[in-house]
């Protein structure tokens, strides 16, 4: 299975997988480091974000795939994805490769998201880059994020406390 933790830049994915890694017990599987492999190779191509690119999407879903085959057990990704054709590419990914998915989107409010960027001192380097995605996500929100993911308010609530939410949510 695949526990996807979708939603802004900022919103505790990273910290909220980190939790889940033991709680569940599952592997944390980072694709953005498919990303990084890749700019190493094409980052020369013309782009924005690595998620533009075809093979990115292609490997995230071959290496869950192979290492799903090889471990067994769950996966927890942590990434945002607010592309839909993006987002189904990968989902039908997973669907053909017969891996159960289990999407969530974290979401904060504009406020406290603001207050958690601002002190990031994890990656104080992506402050801008944070920032200025925060109108594609609201936008991804209201038109298919909502629909495509199990969406959890973190605003009022600690990462342990989203971690044992998603736990008890997989055990329904």
């Amino acid at each position: 299975m695949i526990v996807w933790l979708n939603g802004t830049y900022g919103a505790g994915k990273t910290t909220t997988a980190r939790l889940l890694k033991d709680a569940l017990p599952a592997r944390l599987f980072d694709s953005e480091h498919i990303g990084y492999l890749l700019r190493g190779i094409i980052g020369d191509l013309p782009h924005h974000d690595f998620k533009e690119w075809d093979p990115w999407r292609g490997l995230t879903i071959e290496t869950a795939r192979q290492v799903l085959a090889y471990t067994g057990g769950t996966l927890v990704i942590p990434q945002t994805v607010l592309q839909h054709q993006y987002w189904t590419e990968l989902t039908d990914g997973f669907t053909k490769a017969d891996i159960p998915l289990r999407a969530f989107t974290l979401h904060t409010d504009a406020d406290t998201f603001r207050h958690r960027v601002d002190h990031d001192t994890d990656e104080p380097t992506a402050r801008q880059w944070r920032l200025d995605h925060r109108d594609t996500y609201e936008t991804a929100l209201t038109t298919w994020m909502r629909d495509a993911t199990h969406l959890i308010d973190t605003t009022h609530r600690t990462p342990d406390q989203v971690a044992a939410h998603i736990k008890a949510l997989l055990t329904q």
